[in-house]
């Protein structure tokens, strides 16, 4: 079948998409299903500890604030299909310990934040180097069409991953899937491996600093990037919890099991999947104020999520919660893919994705805090009040100031540091 040049699908006109996307899919499955299953371990570990879940979702997090910058340089500078090999392999070998000290009955706390740790080191490098390993795969042009595509197949992963983790756990415990988490990488190197030189849309860059250093100068230059990256640190920091928060929902407010809570991501993935698709046709809207209106819109669907009465509910509103998030952050994504010079692509993905996932391991603990404090409602109502805030004061101050400049070039939007070269 043809795909249209134009079309909501035609990322998939290129080889090496097509090649590496179901093998994303397998491995999102497996995410879904590990993140689910640890939280759960934790949970069984420490009699129900929103303190200790809040702390192992911090450790996984924390790398991040050590190693995206860098990431994001290498991505600049090295072949990005290699250095993704090895990040794989590491995710592989992390969740395959895990799995296997469940299976003997011998695992404790300790381990799973050691492997926590491990598994954040390898995705804090991974992730600004897959990013901007997108443009190579599709070009230049159908960027933003790939970010809403692998956003989509993400969350299918997500729609799938929950809920079969909750039925393993129910039957077997939460070991098999760390397993088949570990075995779903293997998928993807796989597929690193089977990509065609050749066909990669590599564009000659200008040459640069080449530091990461030159790649804050280049984001706090640019209002349009910079406030983007703003929006997105009050909203993942505070909002998007909702792993933490279904977990204490299920457990301390509705009395609810593994598959029950598993289905809570589920229902999650309903409503992120059809933002992930509703976004392949809204790219002309992608500005940086729609991406501010999206936090408003997600924040406020989150502390309307506090005062769900009952599971049934609670369950009902989670869509509304993930096509909301969605469809901010594919916009965000996309902006912050499609606006950047292509020789500084990869440091402004790690600072976003440091600011994206930076917060984390402050706002996590935080928040487990909190649930013991004030409980579970009342800080879903808190997290959800402190993003809306945040995602209003930054449209007062900043709605006529985010105009796209004329030229995004390296040399264009710093010219004093280029003045010498010239």
């Amino acid at each position: 079948m043809a795909v249209k040049a134009d079309g909501n699908w035609r990322s998939f006109r290129h080889r090496n998409y097509r090649i590496l996307f179901p093998a994303n899919a397998a491995s999102n499955i497996g995410t879904w299903a590990q993140r689910v299953a640890q939280d759960w371990l934790v949970l069984q570990l420490t009699d129900n500890s929103g303190t200790y879940l809040g702390l192992v979702t911090a450790i996984q997090f924390a790398p991040v604030l050590l190693f995206s910058l860098q990431g994001g340089a290498l991505a600049d500078r090295v072949n990005k299909r290699k250095l993704l090999v090895f990040t794989n392999l590491i995710g592989a070998l992390s969740s395959l310990g895990l799995g296997l000290l469940v299976l003997a009955g011998h695992v404790q706390v300790w381990h799973v934040f050691f492997f926590a740790l491990t598994l954040g080191i390898a995705s804090a490098i991974d992730a600004p180097i897959r990013q901007s390993f997108t443009s190579e795969i599709v070009g230049h042009s159908d960027i933003a069409n790939a970010v809403s595509l692998n956003s989509a197949n993400f969350n299918a992963g997500r729609l799938v991953g929950p809920a079969l983790s909750g039925f393993l756990i129910a039957r077997f415990d939460t070991g098999p899937s760390f397993l088949i988490n570990s075995f779903t990488y293997l998928f993807v190197i796989l597929a690193l491996l089977r990509m065609r030189e050749s066909d990669f849309f590599i564009q000659e860059k200008k040459v640069t600093q080449g530091t990461v250093r030159e790649g804050l100068d280049y984001a706090l230059a640019r209002p349009d990037l910079y406030v983007v990256m703003l929006v997105v640190f009050f909203v993942a920091t505070f909002g998007l919890n909702m792993q933490i928060f279904n977990a204490l929902m299920a457990t301390k407010e509705f009395g609810k099991g593994p598959a029950s809570y598993g289905l809570l991501g589920t229902y999650v993935a309903i409503g992120s999947l059809t933002g992930a698709l509703l976004s392949a046709r809204l790219e002309r809207f992608r500005t940086t104020i729609f991406v501010i209106k999206g936090g408003v819109v997600f924040s406020m669907a989150i502390a309307l999520l506090s005062i769900a009465p009952t599971y049934t509910w609670y369950s009902l509103w989670l869509p509304i919660c993930g096509l909301s998030a969605l469809t901010m952050l594919i916009s965000a994504n996309s902006l912050i893919q499609v606006n950047s010079d292509p020789a500084i692509r990869g440091r402004v993905s790690g600072i976003y994705l440091l600011i994206f996932m930076g917060g984390t391991p402050f706002g996590s603990p935080l928040i487990g805090w909190l649930v013991e404090v004030i409980g579970v409602r009342e800080t879903i109502a808190l997290c959800g009040l402190i993003s809306l805030g945040a995602c209003l004061t930054i449209w007062a101050i900043f709605h006529n100031k985010v105009n796209l400049p004329h030229d995004i070039s390296v040399e264009g939007v710093l010219p004093a540091a280029y003045d010498d070269q010239r």
